[in-house]
């Protein structure tokens, strides 16, 4: 069974930054493309970014667009996001997520496996 390991989160200022870690274990990492989601505070869960099974096709939310960077290491199993410029409206508990397919999805119901979340505070 997959399983999925979120680390990095914390509080920080706005403007600042943050990496979120993600590691995967259980099956083949990269027969999975992987995303992050998050869920503020009576707001419902939203896609924030996802990367393709190998690397090589990224996609992400336009409020994060130019500020978040999704990667990912295939020798460590790991998923990372990295967030710059950091805002109040980023704070929410952040989800990894494994797809069932190799390919970029940004639908919830296309990830069968979640984290447990990390949070992320940011203070104005």
């Amino acid at each position: 069974q997959v399983q999925l390991g979120e680390s990095g989160g914390g509080l920080v200022q706005a403007g600042g930054s943050l990496r979120l870690s993600c590691v995967f274990s259980g099956r083949t990492f990269t027969n999975y493309a992987m995303g992050w989601f998050r869920r503020a505070p009576g707001k419902e869960r939203e896609f924030v970014a996802a990367i393709s099974w190998n690397g090589g096709s990224t996609d992400y939310a336009d409020s994060v667009k130019g500020r978040f960077s999704i990667s990912r290491d295939n020798a460590k199993n790991t998923v990372y996001l990295q967030m710059n410029s950091l805002k109040p409206e980023d704070t929410a508990v952040y989800y990894c997520a494994a797809s069932g397919t190799s390919g970029v999805v940004h639908v919830p119901g296309d990830y069968p496996y979640w984290g447990q979340g990390t949070q992320v505070t940011v203070s104005s």
